[in-house]
């Protein structure tokens, strides 16, 4: 996982790159997210043009880049003793994209706004993005 930013009482966010962190987050939520991140992930990956003229052997380099680049953001609210409180996705490079949904869930798909809306805020700080629950929170 990368570190991404502090919150409010001890949390912080950080951003999951790999699908068995995505299966980690959503064991540990209860929720499934890895199912999103997989799709995701699979669709970067098909858009992946190598370099070319790029000899066969050196096809991948810029790969995991262009996967960073392309697909959501993946992030996981831990408090301070590793609890996770909520995961977001966010788009692309954190940047506000056109029909990009933004989601934001507690753990078994909950509402994390009543208990964690400071830290969501401290995110939405972050990437300077609005991170409002009635458009993040799916279920309200």
């Amino acid at each position: 996982m990368q570190y991404v930013c502090d919150a409010p009482n001890g949390a912080t966010w950080f951003r999951f790159e790999t699908e068995a962190e995505a299966e980690a987050e959503a064991k540990l939520l209860r929720h499934q997210v890895d199912k999103y991140f997989r799709r995701f992930e699979a669709a970067a990956r098909e858009s992946y043009r190598a370099p070319a003229g790029a000899p066969g052997f050196e096809q991948a380099i810029g790969l995991k880049g262009h996967i960073a680049r392309t697909m959501p953001m993946f992030l996981t609210l831990r408090a301070d003793d590793g609890e996770g409180l909520a995961t977001a996705m966010l788009p692309p490079q954190g940047r506000n994209q056109i029909n990009f949904r933004i989601i934001i869930v507690g753990p078994n798909n909950d509402d994390p706004y009543a208990e964690h809306a400071d830290k969501i805020e401290a995110l939405a700080r972050h990437f300077k993005i609005e991170l409002p629950r009635e458009l993040c929170f799916p279920y309200a």
